[in-house]
C-alpha cells in the first residue's frame, strides 16, 4: 500500500475559497481600512464559496488525501450542500451585521475575519472523512464564535455569554477528543468508514462503550441537546443579535453534521440509536415546555431551537430498532435529519433577520412585549417574521417547515418507530402555543401613545448587566423607521429561499440522500 496521499485540488476548491476569503478580509482591512470594503470582500468570498461548492458537488463524489481506500476528504452531494449552506448563512449574517458594523464600536475587520474562519470550519466539516479532520473542522467553526459573542463592548451580558460558551465548548471538545483517542486505542484507525468496519470486532469491550458514549455526548453539547443544553439560551441572549443568529443556525448545523457523520459511518447504530432516541425525546420536550414561559424574544427563539434540535435528532432515534437499521430505513433517516436541519436554519435565519430589522442597531432582542403591534407599523417585516415563525411551527403557509416535519415523521414510521413519531407530533402541537403567541403579538394592537407602560421583564429572564426595559414602542425600527438596506436584503433573500424550499422541498431531500 502506498503511503503517498493523492491530492485533488478540485475537491478542495470550496475549502480554498473559504480560507482565501479569511485571508483577503485581513488584507482588505489592512490596506483599505474601510468597513464597507471589508464587508464587501467577505460577502463576495461567501458567494464564491457557495458557488464553488455547488459546481464541484454537481459532479461525481471526489476524494482526496487518501491512503488506500481510506480518505480524509470526501466531497459528495451532501458535503457540497453543507458547504453551500454554511457560506450562505455567513452571507446572511454579514447582511444582518451591517448596522452593527456601521454604527457600533464593533471592528469590521476582526468581525468579518472571524466569520470567514468559522465558515471555513463549516465547509471542511461537511467533507471530513476522519475523526481528526472532523474535530479540527468543528473547532475551527466554533473557536471564532467565542470572540464574536463577546464583541459587544461594555456589555456584561455579552462577556458572561462568551465565557459560558467557551467553558462548555472546551469541556465538550475534551470529551470528544478523549472518545476519539479511546476509539483509536481499541481499533488503530481514525477514518470514519474504517472505524465502522473495525468496531464490529471490539464492540463488546468496556473501553469501546466508553469511547462511543464520550464521542456522542461531546457532539451532543454542540447541538444543545438536553440535558447538555443549558449554555445555549444564555449565550444567545448575551450575544449581539447577528451573532446569535449565526449561533442558532451555523453552529447548530455544525454539531448536527458532525454527529451525523460519526453515527452514519463510524459508530454502531444499535448502540447510538437508543441514546439518540432518548436525547431526541428529552430535547424536543424540554425545549418546547420551557419556551412556553419565555418573555425575552431571543430566549424564546433559543429554547425553540433546542426543541428543533430534538426534531433533527428524532430520525436517528429510529436506528434503535431493528426495523430502522434494515433496508432503506437508515438512508431515509439520515436524509431526513439533514433535510430538516437545512429547512430549520433557513427559517431560523429569516426569524432572526426580522428581529434585527425590528430592533434598533446594536440593541438586544428585547422582550416579546416590545414587538407588540410591530407588524402593523412595518407590515412587510412583520409578515416575514410571522411566516418564519409559522414555518418553524410546521403550519401552512410555512410549507418548508411543514414538509420538514412530515419528512421526519415519515422516516420514523418507515423505521418502525411509531412511538417516536407520536412524540414528535405531540411536541409539534405544544410548539404551536409559543410560535402563534409571538405571531399574534406582532399583529396585536399597540397601547395608546404615551399610555404604554414600560415593558416588563420576568425576574431572572433578562441578561445580567443590561439596562432596564424600555417602553414597548422602543423596539421600533431605528433610523427613519426602516431597516438598513443590508438587513432588508438579508431578510428578503432568507424569506424567498424559505418560500422556494416550501414549493420545491424534494431538491433538498434528494441532495441530502446523496
Amino acid at each position: 500500500m502506498s503511503l503517498v496521499q493523492s491530492v485533488d485540488n478540485v475537491a478542495l476548491l470550496p475549502a480554498y475559497l473559504a480560507a482565501g476569503t479569511a485571508v483577503l478580509v485581513l488584507l482588505a482591512d489592512l490596506f483599505l481600512a474601510r468597513a464597507g470594503a471589508t464587508v464587501a470582500v467577505a460577502a463576495v468570498g461567501a458567494v464564491a464559496t457557495a458557488v464553488g461548492a455547488a459546481v464541484v458537488g454537481a459532479g461525481e463524489t471526489r476524494r482526496t488525501f487518501c491512503v488506500g481506500a481510506d480518505c480524509s476528504w470526501v466531497l459528495d452531494g451532501r458535503a457540497a450542500l453543507v458547504a453551500a449552506v454554511f457560506a450562505l448563512l455567513t452571507l446572511g449574517v454579514l447582511g444582518l451585521s451591517g448596522p452593527l458594523l456601521r454604527d457600533g464600536p464593533t471592528p469590521a475587520g476582526e468581525y468579518c475575519f472571524l466569520l470567514a474562519c468559522s465558515m471555513t470550519g463549516g465547509v471542511v466539516l461537511g467533507a471530513a472523512g476522519d475523526l481528526i479532520t472532523l474535530i479540527v473542522a468543528l473547532e475551527t467553526l466554533t473557536l471564532p464564535l467565542y470572540v464574536l459573542v463577546g464583541l459587544r463592548r461594555g456589555s456584561l451580558a455579552s462577556a458572561e455569554a462568551a465565557v459560558t460558551f467557551f467553558v462548555v465548548s472546551v469541556v465538550a471538545t475534551t470529551l470528544t477528543l478523549l472518545g476519539a483517542a479511546l476509539l483509536y486505542a481499541v481499533t488503530g484507525g481514525l477514518h470514519l468508514d474504517r472505524l465502522g468496519a473495525l468496531l464490529g470486532d471490539v464492540r463488546d469491550l468496556p473501553l469501546t462503550t466508553a469511547a462511543i458514549v464520550l464521542v456522542v455526548v461531546g457532539l451532543a453539547v454542540k447541538v444543545a441537546a438536553v440535558p447538555l443544553h443549558a449554555w445555549a439560551p444564555a449565550t444567545y441572549d448575551g450575544a449581539p443579535l447577528p451573532v446569535a443568529a449565526y449561533l442558532s443556525t451555523a453552529s447548530k448545523l455544525g454539531g448536527v453534521v458532525a454527529l451525523l457523520a460519526v453515527v452514519q459511518r463510524a459508530l454502531p447504530t444499535d448502540v447510538t440509536g437508543p441514546v439518540l432516541a432518548l436525547l431526541a425525546v428529552l430535547t424536543m420536550t424540554v425545549g418546547n415546555l420551557v419556551a412556553l414561559r419565555q418573555r425575552r424574544t431571543v430566549r424564546l427563539l433559543a429554547w425553540s431551537s433546542v426543541a428543533q434540535a430534538g426534531y433533527i435528532l428524532a430520525p436517528l432515534g429510529a436506528l434503535a430498532l431493528a426495523a430502522g437499521r434494515t433496508g432503506d430505513a437508515p438512508t431515509t433517516a439520515y436524509a431526513a435529519a439533514v433535510a430538516y436541519a437545512v429547512f430549520f436554519v433557513v427559517l431560523e435565519l429569516a426569524a432572526f433577520a426580522a428581529l434585527v430589522a425590528l430592533r434598533p442597531a446594536g440593541a438586544d432582542g428585547g422582550t416579546v412585549d416590545d414587538l407588540r403591534g410591530a407588524a402593523r407599523r412595518h407590515p412587510w417585516v412583520g409578515a416575514a417574521f410571522a411566516l418564519a415563525l409559522i414555518g418553524l411551527a410546521g403550519l401552512p403557509p410555512g410549507l418548508a417547515g411543514l414538509f420538514a416535519k412530515v419528512t421526519v415523521v415519515r422516516s420514523l414510521l418507515d423505521g418502525g418507530a411509531g412511538w417516536l413519531a407520536l412524540v414528535v407530533a405531540v411536541n409539534a402541537v405544544i410548539g404551536l402555543a409559543y410560535y402563534l403567541r409571538l405571531s399574534a403579538t406582532l399583529y396585536a394592537t399597540s397601547p395608546a401613545s404615551g399610555a404604554a407602560p414600560a415593558a416588563g421583564v420576568v425576574p431572572g429572564d433578562a441578561p445580567v448587566g443590561t439596562a432596564s426595559a424600555a417602553p414597548a414602542d422602543a423596539g421600533a425600527v431605528a433610523v427613519g423607521g426602516r431597516p438598513a438596506w443590508t438587513v432588508a436584503v438579508a431578510l428578503t433573500l432568507a424569506t424567498a429561499v424559505a418560500v422556494v424550499l416550501g414549493f420545491a422541498p424534494q431538491l433538498v431531500l434528494d441532495l441530502a440522500a446523496r
